[in-house]
């Protein structure tokens, strides 16, 4: 039982994210779990003016993605900043590709999830994972999100990311804020569920 994590940062916050999220997953016995990044458009000059260049170095390890990544997998996350309610270009870039995949059925049956990031509260975190779920439908994939009885998403003591449509983290509008300890909770919860609707799926299937 195979999942990808498969997520765009440009400064980090989606990466650790991602980290948690594979991380969760693999606490469901029998996945393998995998961590990608879609491959950067920006030139390495536009990085560098956006100062994003160091951080980048933290997750440059992390292997890049291609289409058998999506192909090979029972279930993919896909994790991607918010750009004005959207997916990020990187992301869309990434999904633009996948004309031949789409062709063949190739991910039909397949479990999707996503989860996001924004600047801020109400920057369009919910609204970015639930685009990104059109393409998906398109796919034919099997959309999961993240149930209630994941409760973090419901603390309204702190400022936090979270929905029934995926976990989210805030960055801040610098970018400062990182990852809080119940939004990488809700990542983790997130994964996990992902990992165990996916091995119910293909138990059912064999």
């Amino acid at each position: 039982m195979k999942v990808n994590v498969i997520f765009y940062s440009l400064y980090g916050h989606v990466w650790k994210m991602a980290e948690a999220m594979a991380a969760g997953a693999r606490e469901v016995a029998g996945a393998e779990v995998k961590l990608l990044q879609v491959p950067e458009t920006l030139p390495a000059d536009v990085v560098a003016k956006m100062g994003a260049t160091e951080a980048k170095k933290a997750f440059a390890h992390i292997p890049v993605a291609t289409m058998a990544s999506l192909e090979e997998a029972d279930a993919v996350i896909f994790g991607t900043p918010t750009r004005f309610g959207n997916m990020c270009a990187q992301m869309r870039a990434f999904f633009d590709a996948t004309g031949g995949l789409w062709m063949k059925g190739a991910l039909i049956g397949k479990v999707g999830s996503v989860f996001a990031s924004s600047a801020t509260q109400h920057g369009g975190q919910e609204s970015t994972i639930l685009s990104t779920h059109i393409t998906l439908l398109h796919h034919g994939m099997i959309i999961v999100g993240m149930p209630y009885s994941e409760a973090r998403q419901m603390n309204i003591t702190e400022i936090t990311g979270g929905s029934p449509y995926g976990v989210t983290t805030i960055a801040g509008s610098d970018g400062s804020r990182q990852p809080s300890q119940n939004e990488l909770g809700m990542a983790g919860f997130q994964g996990k569920h992902v990992a165990q609707i996916t091995k119910r799926l293909v138990s059912g299937r064999v």
